[in-house]
């Protein structure tokens, strides 16, 4: 029984190269940045506009910040501070 195998790449698809920079986590960087449920200007940066919060791939935060985000978006939805979905018409 033959064996199968890939078929050649193209000298393009090899010349193709996508650079991601990596990301890091703004808390770490400036300890003077505090996330608290009473600044919905810094937790919006962290939702999107319709009402989800942001992974952390995409932010760049660590997992310890992420969670703490995570805590004070929900308290500032409980609270009023931020929405939980948008008006959809």
């Amino acid at each position: 029984m033959p064996r199968l195998t890939r078929p050649a790449r193209s000298q393009d698809s090899q010349k193709k190269r996508v650079y991601m920079r990596k990301r890091f986590c703004r808390f770490c960087q400036d300890p003077n940045l505090v996330i608290d449920y009473k600044d919905p200007k810094l937790l919006k940066n962290f939702i999107t506009e319709r009402g989800k919060i942001v992974p952390r791939r995409m932010t760049g935060t660590c997992a310890n910040h992420q969670r703490k985000l995570r805590e004070s978006i929900n308290i500032a939805r409980h609270i009023a501070f931020l929405p939980f979905t948008t008006l959809s018409k």
